[in-house]
């Protein structure tokens, strides 16, 4: 491997290094980087990821998205995988705080964090909320895609919704 002088250098070789399916040379060039310097974010965002998706070791992900949202609470990317993260270990008081910072940053997918707490919602059999936080994402949609998914997120909501309503029998 060539000698990488910058931070910024090794941080785009860690990137390729995911790209190319090998998140442990991944691990170890970000984890380079934080030595160097502690306070780049963006290397504690993607170790967030690495131990979320790769590893399934959502503590440690959660700590590395924690650190990145103090370190440069303005950076987009973090918001969407950590609020599935929290969706995941079911932390609902974190969910709400880091989904209305999220509503605040500049640049961060509006229709995918009211998607993604529309589907915690969903989850916690909130029906209401989660019909409500489609809906928000479906005005915030700005793809075809976005908006064909957010369709059949409603109407799975509507059946479900549907399926929980109590039978009632007349019998005369």
């Amino acid at each position: 491997m060539d000698i990488l002088y910058t931070i910024e250098e090794k941080y785009l070789e860690a990137i390729d290094e995911l790209e190319h399916g090998e998140p442990q040379k991944a691990l170890h060039l970000m984890n380079e980087i934080i030595q160097i310097d502690p306070e780049y974010a963006r290397a504690y965002y993607h170790l967030g990821n690495i131990y979320q998706d790769r590893f399934k070791n959502y503590q440690t992900a959660g700590y590395y998205y924690k650190k990145c949202i103090g370190l440069e609470p303005e950076f987009p990317d973090v918001y969407l995988p950590y609020l599935r993260l929290l969706s995941t270990l079911e932390m609902s008081k974190l969910a709400e705080q880091i989904f209305s910072q999220a509503l605040l940053v500049k640049g961060v997918c509006k229709c995918c964090i009211y998607e993604q707490m529309g589907n915690y919602a969903e989850q916690d059999k909130r029906w209401e909320a989660a019909n409500e936080l489609y809906k928000q994402a479906l005005l915030s949609s700005t793809g075809i895609e976005d908006k064909s998914a957010l369709h059949d997120n409603l109407q799975r909501l509507r059946d479900k919704k549907q399926l929980t309503q109590p039978v009632i029998y007349n019998f005369e």
